[in-house]
């Protein structure tokens, strides 16, 4: 067939399959005009550029990205260019439009200026000048703060980031002339977290200390494309070592076997040409000769300079000259890339779409085929089974170690990961994917992705275990991606299997020390070395907490406290998870613990302050711990609700060198204490702190003196505020300090009262309290009708009408009050199964909603209860004794109370 022929023939495969193509050759008749001409393509393509010559900068490359897809499309199809020709025609306009756009950028910021310290590399078939037809490009963008052209005051990463984003608006954003190229800016390093271009020393820095091993494999392929071409050669000159490393190591080798099975059968579900046979990624595919060639270039070509060639078929050349392949693998390797390369440009040549997947229509399929110059689909299929067969025989070769490891590909992992547990199995097989490719800077180097395979073959089956293992999973990565390495983790996990399940069954059942562990992975080391879970006396603790080293400021000591605050609230959990401790005596661990940190805060504090502010003589701050602080039991997720005082005369003044009167004094420490107590530092959060049933609430101060806070209970107290009184501990302050608040409160609770007037305020403030804080589900035991509330109040309305059982302890009032007979026998026992129940749960499920069945299993066995079902029969007979005594206690009817005022709003 002469050329004349081949063109007609071809532009009439073009009329009849190619609806882009069909559409561009009617609109551009000079195109195809100068491609059949004598001039051929390089005619075609100058044509397109004389063309765009003079347009404005967006229309011009859209207007000679229309000639150059026409131009190559009708050369290759009639057979009168070869792939190298037409990669190159293609890679070399990405390289003009890029250069144009980058230069037009800058000129519209600022007119005038040279186009210099900003560079595009080229990376992947751009890099090596084998741009597919329909490709989009992976550009890393750099730029030299130094030369970079930038406005008054400007910063130079933000002016770069503005280049950067116009560019891709250039080239990407579609018009009534369509556009010019897709850019994607993944590549570059953390795309998640850096700019969109990067400054030269930053991405230096990434690739010298942190990059990963497929970087290495994009590099061998990169160029300095397009802008300040003389900034990227030096760029691509300096990172040279990483790329071809002299010495090939253990870690390297590790690397390129990774590569090789990451790559294998990904995509892999369709191993064989037929619909939905995907070109580049099935097994046998174009990656998978591009990755043949670029392993073989990584292990030999830091020695062997001639094997650098970017460009795969190049590089098949050069390693089969080297001997570094056999000449029989290469030309079967070359004829089969050549082949699916120009298969892949039919495909995108239709629609002018990135696909690489052969169509599951069979109409589709046929007409790609016939475009092709075949008779049918069947025919394509046949032409491509045996090179494809043949390619993955080949690379199968590759790896030949058999190990006991997960599998490689998504779909396989994700199937892998749905009989493991995972209800979502192809988010788990996403999950590990990115730890597999780096995503966390921990698992960056060769030995954390080495060390993480080593365990992953027990540590994904584990989590799987549990009902949310698609959660624990997840909570397992944020424990991964806060760490500066993983390698001795995941070391450690290997070397400890048990260690593995213990660390599971916490992932999986208690997410709040799941996020304890992923803010401080160091908390493993509880689990390793066991140990008595509950905390000593407080006084004991409290010195334990505060001890130092010599020299040590005081904000070591609030990050010593929080360390050890941390540590201790871990154990304590860890030993609910797993058993070793009850609730309730886990419960006053968690108080002992808050009261020693109150102690050794405030004491460093006040030492602190006097430092710096001298003293108030004859006075001292005195803290008072209400609610379950004041209880001595707490929750992992309690806060702390304490209330200021001070001793002494309120007129004294502070002996510093700038007097402060002692109102003002004790206000500042005390919101120093507050500070202490619950700010955040490097070691992490401590509590929450809450003073609002302080004095006049919100509005008052907050510290008073021990005389105001007794005029104040004595005159203007609400119901609620005596009630409050009744778990009222001083916690902090000298002995007299203590013993005199203690007596304050004393008085307060001992007054005589109204017992009719006094039922009508507690139901109110009961009655307002459901309004307002609705139980957030059937197990918020606490707002629950016949919860913690209820029982909390009927207790507290006994204690005030009869002037008895003042133990800040509910279950020590709430048993003297049943053994008088003013509460049921029962109750003491209902009142500590709702109290057990509160702390597994503020464990197991925080949000209140049901756990799963680990959790419902930790739950019921720390209750005491067979199963969970049995420990729910418990849980209704508890809240109906519960509701059936605060209604008797209350014993009003709710239209008894319809003409009280309301009370001060409770806090």
């Amino acid at each position: 067939m002469t050329l004349a022929a081949s063109f007609a023939a071809a532009l009439a495969r073009i009329d009849d399959h190619a609806p882009f193509l069909r559409q561009l050759v009617r609109q551009r008749p000079e195109i195809v005009a100068a491609t059949v001409g004598e001039g051929g393509l390089p005619a075609a393509l100058a044509e397109a550029r004389a063309d765009a010559a003079d347009r404005p900068v967006a229309e011009a490359l859209r207007r000679e990205r229309q000639g150059v897809a026409l131009a190559v499309a009708l050369a290759d199809l009639a057979g009168a260019a070869p792939l190298e020709a037409v990669c190159a025609a293609l890679s070399d306009f990405a390289d003009r439009a890029l250069d144009r756009a980058i230069a037009a950028a800058i000129e519209e910021r600022t007119p005038g200026a040279e186009p210099a310290g900003f560079a595009a590399l080229a990376l992947g078939k751009h890099g090596s000048g084998e741009l597919n037809y329909s490709s989009d490009i992976d550009p890393i963008l750099i730029f030299d703060p130094a030369t970079l052209p930038l406005r008054p005051r400007e910063d130079a990463t933000e002016g770069a980031v503005r280049i950067a984003r116009r560019i891709v608006a250039l080239l990407q954003e579609r018009t009534a002339d369509g556009y010019v190229l897709r850019v994607d800016l993944r590549l570059r390093p953390a795309p998640e977290a850096s700019p969109l271009a990067l400054p030269v020393e930053a991405a230096l820095g990434h690739y010298e200390t942190s990059a990963l091993p497929w970087e290495r494999a994009a590099f061998i392929r990169a160029r300095a494309a397009a802008g300040d071409v003389a900034l990227g050669t030096r760029f691509l000159e300096q990172i040279r070592p990483f790329v071809w490393r002299r010495s090939l190591d253990f870690g390297a080798i590790g690397e390129v076997r990774a590569l090789s099975r990451r790559i294998r059968d990904h995509h892999g579900r369709i191993d064989r040409p037929g619909p939905g046979y995907d070109v580049k990624r099935s097994r046998g595919g174009i990656r998978e000769v591009e990755f043949f060639a670029q392993i073989h270039q990584l292990i030999h070509g830091g020695r062997e300079p001639a094997l650098r060639a970017p460009a795969t078929l190049d590089a098949l050349a050069a390693l089969a000259a080297a001997g570094r392949i056999g000449p029989d693998e290469a030309e079967t390797l070359a004829g089969a890339y050549r082949l699916l390369r120009t298969v892949e440009h039919r495909l995108q040549m239709v629609d002018d779409r990135q696909t690489h997947r052969l169509p599951a229509d069979p109409d589709a399929l046929d007409g790609v085929a016939r475009l092709h110059g075949l008779a049918d689909g069947a025919a394509l299929v046949a032409l491509l089974d045996p090179p494809t067969a043949a390619v993955g025989r080949i690379y199968d070769a590759l790896d030949g170690e058999t190990v006991d490891r997960l599998p490689a590909s998504a779909a396989a992992l994700a199937e892998a990961a749905g009989a493991m547990g995972y209800a979502d199995g192809a988010a788990a097989a996403a999950r590990v994917a990115g730890w597999r490719e780096g995503g966390a800077p921990a698992l960056r180097s060769p030995a954390a992705q080495a060390a993480l395979e080593a365990v992953l073959p027990e540590l994904l089956p584990a989590l799987g275990r549990g009902t949310d293992a698609n959660g624990a999973l997840n909570r397992f990565d944020d424990l991964v991606r806060r760490l500066p390495s993983a390698v001795n983790l995941f070391r450690l996990l290997e070397a400890r299997p048990g260690l593995i399940d213990r660390l599971a069954a916490i992932l999986a059942t208690a997410p709040a020390l799941a996020e304890a562990l992923a803010r401080r992975a160091d908390l493993l080391d509880v689990l390793i070395g066991g140990g008595a879970a509950l905390p000593p006396p407080v006084h004991r603790l409290a010195g334990e907490l505060a001890a130092g080293e010599r020299g040590d400021d005081y904000q070591a000591l609030l990050d010593r406290v929080r360390l050890g605050v941390g540590e201790r609230r871990f154990a304590l959990g860890v030993a609910l998870i797993e058993g070793s401790e009850p609730p309730l005596a886990v419960g006053a661990g968690y108080g002992r613990v808050a009261e020693a940190a109150i102690e050794a805060l405030a004491a460093a504090t006040v030492a602190e302050f006097e430092d710096q502010h001298g003293r108030v003589h004859g006075g001292e701050l005195v803290i008072l711990g209400f609610g379950r602080l004041g209880g001595g039991t707490l929750t992992h997720a309690s806060d702390l609700d304490i209330v200021y005082l001070f001793t002494g005369d309120f007129a004294a003044e502070s002996d510093g060198r700038r007097p402060v009167g002692a109102t003002q004094y004790f206000n500042r420490l005390a919101q120093r204490v507050s500070a202490a107590l619950s700010v955040p530092t490097a070691a992490g959060p401590l509590y929450e702190v809450d003073t609002r049933l302080r004095p006049s609430g919100t509005q008052g101060l907050l510290a008073v003196s021990t005389d105001s806070f007794r005029r104040y209970q004595a005159e203007s107290a609400w119901t609620w505020e005596h009630m409050a009184l009744t778990r009222a501990r001083p916690l902090f302050g000298s002995g007299a300090a203590r013993a005199e608040v203690a007596g304050i409160v004393a008085e307060a609770l001992a007054r005589p009262r109204d017992p009719a007037a006094l039922r009508v305020d507690v139901a109110r403030m009961r009655a307002e309290i459901a309004r307002h804080k609705p139980p957030a589900g059937p197990l918020d035991v606490k707002l629950i009708e016949g919860g913690l509330v209820d029982a909390e109040f009927a207790v507290h309305l006994l204690q005030l009408a009869e002037r008895r059982a003042f133990d800040p302890r509910v279950d020590v009032a709430a048993a003297e009050l049943a053994g008088a007979g003013l509460l049921a026998p029962g109750f003491p026992a209902a009142y500590a199964l709702l109290t057990e129940m509160l702390i597994a749960l503020r464990l197991v499920a925080p949000g209140s909603g049901e756990p799963g069945t680990e959790g419902q299993a930790i739950v019921a066995r720390a209750c005491g209860a067979g199963d969970w079902p049995a420990l729910m029969v418990a849980y209704a007979d508890s809240r109906a004794l519960v509701a059936g005594e605060w209604r008797r206690v209350a014993g009003l009817a709710a239209s008894q109370l319809a003409d009280r005022p309301h009370p001060r709003p409770l806090p």
